[in-house]
């Protein structure tokens, strides 16, 4: 992974917030939600929290006695979704590396990462992190996306991409975000930092935007693809979005667009 993996900064927070959440974010938050939520938790540990979709959609259901512990490396996506969330006492928010949890031993029921594990360094190690900060019998739930070609407009604005830079094609989607699916791997990583009753599930939607623009927009622009593809060149963004945006419009319309995204949803113990 490259270092420009990494770095959710400038605008892209707010973009991201805007284009990527509702496009494919938000409805695996729900779920997430729901499936944390339905453990009764009254610690919750959330790590590599980017935005706050999660944290919008967890807290309402939750008691309000309970504790919500909500972390992220990067300040201005945590920032960013602790404006969004309003104020909540429950809620304490706090900069942190989910390879070195700034918390005690056996302090949360769960912890939960939606799409954030692809980025760690060391996988094995922020899943021993986890595990560390649990109490006897607490879940871990996260979620990784399936392959590029299983989520189909992070693969056509790939494509597109090759097409602009044929020489260096932007790979950070495929890389990073759809890098990390092998259900095998996965199982094994999680057994060797210590858990448990392993459970995998694939889970499919379909992602909406009410044009070619709008996924063109959330990938080039709000997320860290937009470092590669500045690095290019800082004046070749938004022809490359425009791009990527054609590409979109010639395979699925000019109108309103959807297609399918899918990922693997894991709960350990």
């Amino acid at each position: 992974m490259s270092e420009s993996d990494k770095v959710f900064a400038g605008s892209i927070p707010t973009i991201y917030d805007s284009y990527l959440v509702p496009l494919i974010f938000s409805g695996f938050a729900e779920d997430m939600a729901r499936r944390a939520a339905a453990l009764s938790p009254t610690a919750v540990l959330e790590t590599a929290a980017g935005s706050g979709v999660v944290t919008r959609a967890l807290a309402p259901k939750l008691a309000s006695n309970s504790r919500y512990a909500v972390t992220d490396l990067n300040r201005p996506m945590l920032n960013h979704a602790a404006e969004r969330q309003g104020a909540d006492a429950r809620i304490t928010w706090q900069e942190a590396d989910a390879l070195a949890l700034p918390f005690d031993d056996a302090s949360f029921d769960v912890v939960c990462c939606q799409f954030g594990v692809m980025f760690f360094p060391d996988r094995v190690r922020g899943y021993r992190e986890a595990k560390r900060v649990l109490k006897p019998s607490g879940r871990f739930l996260f979620s990784v996306w399936d392959r590029i070609e299983e989520n189909v407009f992070a693969d056509d604005v790939t494509n597109a991409l090759a097409e602009v830079f044929p020489n260096n094609p932007p790979r950070f989607l495929a890389r990073t975000p759809h890098g990390y699916h092998d259900i095998s791997l996965i199982r094994d990583e999680l057994e060797e930092a210590g858990f448990s009753n392993v459970m995998i599930e694939t889970r499919s939607e379909e992602s909406r935007a009410p044009s070619p623009r709008h996924p063109a927009l959330a990938y080039c622009q709000g997320t860290p693809l937009r470092n590669e593809i500045e690095a290019r060149g800082a004046d070749k963004l938004e022809a490359a979005t425009e791009h990527a945006a054609a590409a979109i419009a010639n395979r699925h319309g000019k109108g309103e667009v959807a297609a399918k995204i899918q990922g693997f949803v894991i709960t350990a113990t």
